[in-house]
């Protein structure tokens, strides 16, 4: 997980896409499924232009055949607004060939100054 953390600490798109299949498929959250490295690179490069001095933490949950789970907490200033933000998410990753073919993730995010609770959240 360490590995992985730094690739986000900065940003290395680069290297982040090297470590999914090329033909990967992702479902982020609410963002419609997408397939492939080069929609990925377009992902990754457009959340690390809005996430300034991304910070990220992920622990490893489990690991059964070629299926593993880790959850992450995140900090950035959102760089449109300037507004200091959290997140926290849970990902499925299903690897083939030591790469990730299949990236699932439910993640919220919110300001960081901010507690929020169930009714805000479902705003």
């Amino acid at each position: 997980m360490a590995y992985v953390e730094s690739l986000f600490m900065p940003w290395n798109v680069d290297a982040l896409v090297d470590g999914f299949t090329e033909d990967c498929v992702v479902r982020f959250g609410i963002v419609p499924e997408f397939r492939g490295r080069e929609a990925l690179r377009a992902f990754f490069m457009t959340r690390s232009a809005r996430q300034k001095g991304y910070r990220l933490k992920k622990q490893f949950r489990t690991l059964m055949n070629d299926t593993m789970t880790n959850i992450w907490d995140g900090e950035w200033e959102d760089s449109a607004t300037g507004r200091r933000m959290k997140g926290f998410g849970v990902e499925v990753w299903t690897m083939r060939g030591g790469k990730i073919a299949v990236w699932e993730t439910a993640f919220n995010s919110g300001p960081a100054d901010e507690a929020l609770d169930v009714s805000q959240m479902l705003k």
